[in-house]
């Protein structure tokens, strides 16, 4: 099996500017894949936007330093849980983790910044996990399609009403005003 390379090897390769000076870093669909997010994103002291998506990262690590940091994405990974995000949660206002293994939303109190929430295709099936959501007081925009918990309600076609008399706050639920 082949080693992956590091995160900031990749980073200076694909930017062309040191780690700590970029704004906006893409490492995604990577072959081979990246299995961790390791130590060097610490050093993304600029990082306003991060891509991680298409991988198979199993956790989030390694987000202390990033301080600016406003969008995260690590859709279409191995991710099972929020843990890891603490150190981001007063800067950021969008996470992108659809396509991945997250059933509870433990955690997810420390974004109180977070405006977006694109989490689909997970496996949240039950309104006591769905109603952690409750905890962001700026949250407007939520993708929740393909939560077991979600299409458990659309056959019951309660989906919609369920969920935004829940989280009244939301402007925006599946892609629909």
């Amino acid at each position: 099996m082949s080693k992956t390379t590091p995160i900031k090897v990749k980073i200076e390769e694909q930017s062309g500017e040191k780690a700590s000076e970029a704004k906006e870093v893409k490492i995604y669909a990577q072959i081979p894949p990246l299995e961790k997010m390791d130590a060097a994103l610490s050093t993304l002291t600029n990082c306003e936007q991060l891509s991680l998506s298409t991988n198979c990262i199993e956790k989030i690590s390694n987000l202390n330093g990033l301080k600016n940091l406003r969008i995260l994405s690590v859709g279409r990974n191995n991710i099972r849980s929020l843990a890891g995000l603490e150190a981001v949660g007063d800067t950021l206002e969008e996470l992108w983790i659809s396509y991945n293994l997250i059933e509870k939303l433990k955690g997810v109190n420390y974004m109180k910044n977070l405006k977006v929430l694109y989490m689909a295709h997970n496996l949240v099936k039950d309104w006591g996990e769905f109603m952690r959501l409750a905890d962001l007081p700026c949250l407007v925009d939520l993708v929740f399609v393909g939560n077991p918990l979600e299409e458990k309600c659309s056959t019951e076609g309660t989906w919609m009403d369920e969920a935004t008399k829940r989280l009244p706050n939301l402007r925006k639920l599946d892609g629909k005003y």
